[in-house]
């Protein structure tokens, strides 16, 4: 039987004031299950393109971070699923900044992760 459920696209933002992003990750979210799970994937190469001064380690410092609220480790683990999946997709204006969130169907979450993944971030870049 499929399940609701929500996602967002996680953005890296180099610089602010050009509004320039990239996709360089997916959070999935699906209450029923009490699945929630970020998966991510960072183009250098093309991230270099928008900022070539862009510190990649801070990146994937500042993604690390958001996998880890969202999988309940640290400070957030007395948190809900859903309580963490609105924290991480709070709008704000850091490197870090996802979509609105989308919603779907699925029988299975960690599929839906891996074809986002596949279509929305890795896409041109293998």
């Amino acid at each position: 039987m499929p399940h609701v459920f929500e996602y967002a696209l996680v953005r890296a933002v180099p610089r602010q004031e050009r509004g320039e992003f990239m996709n360089v990750g997916v959070i999935v979210y699906c209450a029923p299950l009490r699945y929630l799970r970020c998966r991510t994937h960072v183009d250098a190469a093309r991230l270099r393109a928008l900022d070539p001064d862009l510190d990649l380690d801070a990146l994937a410092d500042a993604l690390r971070s958001w996998c880890e609220a969202g999988a309940g480790v640290g400070p957030t683990a007395d948190s809900t699923p859903g309580q963490r999946f609105r924290w991480l997709t709070a709008p704000r204006s850091t490197i870090l900044q996802t979509s609105p969130a989308h919603t779907g169907l699925t029988d299975d979450p960690e599929a839906e992760l891996n074809r986002l993944l596949g279509t929305h971030v890795r896409t041109g870049s293998g």
